[in-house]
């Protein structure tokens, strides 16, 4: 085989994700659609309007306040079929970059009234996200600190100081010289498995109940953690000796260290300011609330619009107590997607799509598409494989024409069934390496290349088979 023909080479690397979270004031539009470009192939418009949003973000905070208080963001509607790429532009742009970011689906929101989660919790949820932010930068910052008070702390464990005020042992120069020893070998790792006695609160407070707010937290897990901090101080108090290893004493008193070190109020006050100057709520699937018309399912219709009127004031601008503060939404950037198959964004309410002026629509993936998707984000699905076999010492090598044939033939049963965009590649590369997967045990050493005509074997019957491959593909 001609070695351009080889285009993904078994020695192949992901790097993935090597690129550090950066800040949105450091970044122009066109840097921010490269990096989107990393990962994310076409949907040039939907990278643009993303871009131009997020650098208004701070461009209204270079204005005079009395007029950056009247600058309100340019919420963002994208509309296109299922596996385009909407929602990973929206899980791309919270692992780049540092602004408060959650993803939140509208179909788990009910109108007040209804058992399930009121819209306000979002705003919760990104004040959360916010906090573990925060207290994620100051853990850093803190780190060297800590790490230092932490090896004092063992090193007292290990060899004890009497406790009396001008104490000869402890104070003469072997005790000294016998403490550095031990500090070599601590940070050697040669004591991590050595016993020794720690005082450790019973209730110990973690950084894990001060952070709060991930999407996916349930109103009745934060009511319970809010009790836990009710009472926490109290059992902060209660302090045991506890016998453990030096490797858990240390885990266990880096965790209260890191704890004891971060100024809980500034942490709560700086991540406040973040969420209402800078803050981002993606709103997916937000065509399942809107009103289909001439469906004939009146019945949901009433709970759909409740879930509409009740994200209406939050998006143009309102009040939100959440357990750090009250948090105003005005400046709140809104980024909402859908499918829009079986209804249109005109079945929204106009209030809600007033507050939507911008719209994209994603396009359809092509074969063309489907081909760069393959081979050139950084995170690309055969990247993945080649990586995933490469630990049980198999090399797998992709010619270009069978990844040509790959993106055909994904294309075509797009088209033929039903189109579920890029994520059809994935279920296409699993049949294709499923005998590899299998049998990569006893395939140590080999070099598989996957050929066009080793496509067609592995997915021919499938393919062939329109009827099974609607269930199968």
């Amino acid at each position: 085989m001609a070695e351009n023909e080889a285009l993904i080479p078994a020695e192949t690397r992901i790097q993935e994700a090597a690129v550090p979270r950066k800040n949105l004031d450091e970044l122009t539009p066109s840097e921010i659609v490269r990096e989107l470009d990393k990962y994310i192939i076409g949907q040039d418009k939907a990278k643009r309007t993303i871009a131009v949003a997020l650098r208004n973000r701070k461009r209204r905070k270079m204005l005079p306040e009395d007029l950056r208080d009247e600058v309100s963001p340019k919420n963002i509607i994208m509309i296109g079929p299922t596996g385009v790429g909407k929602t990973e532009i929206a899980r791309r742009i919270s692992k780049l970059f540092k602004a408060p970011f959650i993803k939140v689906e509208a179909t788990k929101y009910t109108e007040v009234g209804y058992v399930g989660r009121d819209v306000e919790s979002m705003v919760r949820d990104l004040m959360g996200a916010a906090i573990q932010q925060v207290t994620s930068e100051m853990t850093a910052a803190n780190e060297s600190v800590v790490k230092s008070r932490v090896e004092e702390i063992l090193l007292d464990c290990l060899l004890p100081k009497t406790g009396r005020p001008n104490d000869p042992v402890s104070e003469s120069a072997g005790y000294f010289t016998a403490r550095e020893d031990l500090r070599k070998l601590l940070r050697e790792g040669s004591l991590d498995d050595k016993e020794i006695e720690v005082s450790v609160p019973q209730r110990m407070g973690t950084i894990g109940i001060e952070v709060l707010g991930n999407e996916g937290m349930e109103g009745f897990q934060e009511a319970m953690n809010s009790i836990g901090n009710i009472f926490g101080n109290a059992g902060n108090q209660q302090v045991k000796k506890r016998k453990m290893t030096v490797k858990r004493a240390r885990d266990l008193l880096m965790e209260r260290e890191t704890d004891k070190s971060i100024d809980k109020e500034k942490a709560a006050e700086i991540a406040k300011d973040r969420v209402e100057q800078m803050g981002i709520i993606f709103i997916d699937e937000i065509d399942k609330i809107a009103n289909a018309k001439n469906t004939g399912s009146s019945g949901q219709d009433v709970s759909r619009e409740g879930v509409q009127r009740d994200i209406l004031p939050i998006v143009e601008g309102s009040k939100v107590s959440t357990r750090f503060g009250v948090v105003d939404t005005t400046h709140i950037l809104f980024i909402a997607a859908g499918a829009f198959h079986v209804s249109k964004p005109s079945d929204l309410i106009p209030e809600l799509q007033g507050r939507f002026p911008l719209r994209v629509e994603l396009n359809d993936l092509t074969a063309d598409d489907f081909y760069r998707i393959l081979h050139e984000p950084e995170n690309a699905i055969t990247k993945q494989y080649v990586q995933l076999l490469k630990t049980e010492d198999v090399d797998i090598v992709f010619e270009e024409k069978a990844l040509r044939r790959i993106s055909e033939l994904a294309y075509e049963v797009n088209k033929t069934t039903e189109n579920i965009g890029a994520r059809r590649l994935y279920t296409i590369m699993e049949i294709l390496l499923e005998d590899v997967s299998f049998n990569a045990d006893q395939l140590r050493g080999q070099t598989i290349t996957v050929t066009p005509s080793y496509v067609d074997e592995k997915l021919k019957a499938i393919i062939g088979d329109k009827d099974l491959s609607r269930y199968i593909l």
